[in-house]
């Protein structure tokens, strides 16, 4: 008997439950404190956010902001910085959008953790399950030392040393995608050696995905922790897509972003809100305001999303997966996602970190002081390589979010060490 039409119709029962609860969430709002001091945070210090915000706008550092705060279950500070607009002289609003990037990857992150945590999908499992195109990979180690294991962290693909290419040990995983740990797409010599898949308008998760088989990874699964930017998490949307029977984005719509109401969050801004977008300066973003909508909704990267909507996000994993009396995952679930995953791999992007792990999709802090982190052991979260940065905090029941459109670090920085210094209990 084929369970597919079965399973569909369950989660399709899932959905008309989700859908009648969502107006309800989207009436809701995380409620403001009646004061700072009621959750245990000085108002007084969170000025300091503001005034940290100014000094980094009066140096050009950044065009503006909007910065979040909430501590146990209630927000104690939420402020619109500089100008949305520069050149036709717009203030940054409390809506205004905001390209995420990479901050899309903990949205993924929840989806998958939802499939885990109905047993669709496995962390052992091999992405060859569902996608067969990725059962006999091959990796690129230098040519010389003879050894399977040795391959460079970056090259010049205008300058490739000598090579050759060696059977993976073991297949992919769902875990070392999660994780960062597959080897596939992470700028490495078999991604320099690899023709990059055509994403082209048309392009979906569906006839794309498949052809990531074809690349060569970067080293053997599991032995490295190095960051794919645009690819590897893309598989996983690909595999909820194949176990829930429908799209991705409907999928996160559907089971995400409807009942936190994260009403302003979208792949493609509709046309009746582009004028909300944050027009970024000095830079050519051609390729992401004067194109048609995409087809290819990655996990990767792609969406575009407000401050309180992301604050909505970590705030339900700061909850231990509810928000609004809406449920997402269990808190067994969110602490497995935000457990450190990969050992002693994760040093960063650079790879001059220490003091942190990395999880399902989000850096976790787990030696502050070692890691020079403003975060609490145990806080997690991630950023994009615009600017954009969000964490969850459990113990100290707080989280944050800074938007910007400028990756400007002391930013982000200021902010979350104004965020500490305000706690106060």
């Amino acid at each position: 008997m084929d369970i597919k039409p079965l399973r569909n119709l369950s989660f399709a029962l899932v959905y008309l439950f989700a859908a009648l609860t969502v107006s309800l969430a989207s009436a809701q709002d995380i409620p403001w404190a009646s004061s700072a001091e009621e959750v245990g945070v000085s108002s007084e210090r969170l000025e300091r956010i503001n005034q940290a915000m100014q000094r980094h706008i009066d140096a050009g550092n950044i065009q503006g902001a909007v910065t979040a705060v909430a501590r146990r279950g209630k927000l104690v500070h939420f402020q619109t910085h500089g100008a949305m607009d520069v050149p036709n002289k717009r203030p940054m609003t409390d809506d205004s959008l905001f390209i995420m990037m990479s901050s899309t990857k903990p949205v993924l992150g929840v989806a998958a953790m939802m499939m885990i945590e109905e047993g669709l999908i496995r962390p052992t499992d091999p992405v060859s399950k569902w996608i067969p195109e990725f059962e006999d990979m091959q990796v690129a180690v230098l040519a010389a030392p003879f050894d399977e294991n040795i391959s460079p962290l970056r090259v010049d693909p205008e300058d490739l040393p000598e090579y050759r290419l060696v059977p993976a040990h073991r297949q992919i995983t769902v875990h070392d995608i999660l994780t960062h740990t597959s080897g596939l797409a992470s700028s490495g010599l078999g991604s320099a050696i690899s023709a990059p898949a055509d994403r082209s308008p048309g392009a979906t998760l569906a006839n794309t995905v498949p052809k990531f088989g074809d690349y060569v990874l970067d080293f053997q699964p599991g032995t490295r922790w190095q960051y794919s930017p645009a690819t590897a998490l893309d598989v996983i949307a690909r595999i909820i897509e194949i176990e829930s029977g429908m799209p991705f984005p409907q999928f996160t719509q559907q089971r995400i972003f409807e009942p936190l109401g994260m009403n302003n969050t979208w792949w493609n801004v509709p046309a009746e809100y582009q004028d909300r977008r944050v027009v970024i300066v000095d830079r050519d973003m051609s390729r992401f305001f004067d194109v048609p909508d995409t087809t290819y909704f990655s996990g990767s990267y792609g969406l575009n999303s407000t401050a309180e909507d992301y604050l909505r996000f970590e705030q339900m994993l700061a909850n231990g997966g509810e928000l609004f009396g809406n449920r997402l995952l269990s808190p067994r679930t969110v602490r497995m996602m935000a457990s450190n995953q990969s050992g002693d791999l994760y040093k960063g992007i650079g790879r001059n970190l220490r003091g942190q792990g990395f999880g399902y999709t989000v850096a976790v802090a787990e030696d502050p002081i070692v890691s020079n982190t403003r975060r609490s052991p145990g806080a997690f979260g991630w950023g994009g390589a615009f600017g954009t940065r969000s964490y969850t905090d459990p113990e100290e029941e707080l989280t944050a979010v800074i938007m910007l459109q400028q990756p400007y670090r002391a930013a982000q920085e200021d902010f979350e060490n104004a965020v500490q210094q305000a706690i106060i209990d």
